[in-house]
């Protein structure tokens, strides 16, 4: 199986740089799966859990946003916050959910809920809950 190159960083640091079979991305129009020779594209990030699968098995990171370019010869991905699972105690994630309502908050504010802004803010909300689903931790703090 062809492998392509994967590539991680956040503002505080590279986390990752593997060459891997293939990346699960949570994609902000849906999540997909990159593999080697796919299809140059770039797509937004929605917070959820990026999967990267290579010869020593798999790891998982928490991301809460940013950019994948994808190349047939690899993905570069820059999150505005990424951690690997493991780092995401239910401190750090109570806190990336109360940043999340806080953003909502401002949005209803701020646009007196006009649909976009606000939907968008909504919608973050509810994938920063949802993760907490996935990785096994609570959001109702």
């Amino acid at each position: 199986m062809a492998n392509l190159q994967f590539d991680l960083v956040s503002p505080e640091r590279r986390l990752a740089s593997v060459e891997a079979s293939e990346v699960q991305i949570p994609g902000a129009d849906g999540d997909m799966t990159a593999m080697a020779d796919h299809a140059p594209t770039i797509t937004t990030l929605r917070p959820g859990v990026l999967t990267v699968v290579h010869g020593g098995g798999s790891d998982q990171y928490v991301v809460s946003g940013g950019f994948a370019e994808i190349t047939a010869a690899g993905v570069s991905v820059l999150a505005e916050q990424a951690l690997p699972k493991a780092e995401v105690t239910q401190e750090v994630y109570d806190q990336m959910v109360a940043d999340a309502k806080a953003a909502f908050g401002k949005a209803q504010e701020t646009f007196k809920n006009e649909p976009g802004p606000v939907d968008d803010a909504a919608k973050l909300l509810a994938d920063m809950v949802a993760i907490g689903g996935t990785i096994g931790l609570n959001a109702n703090n």
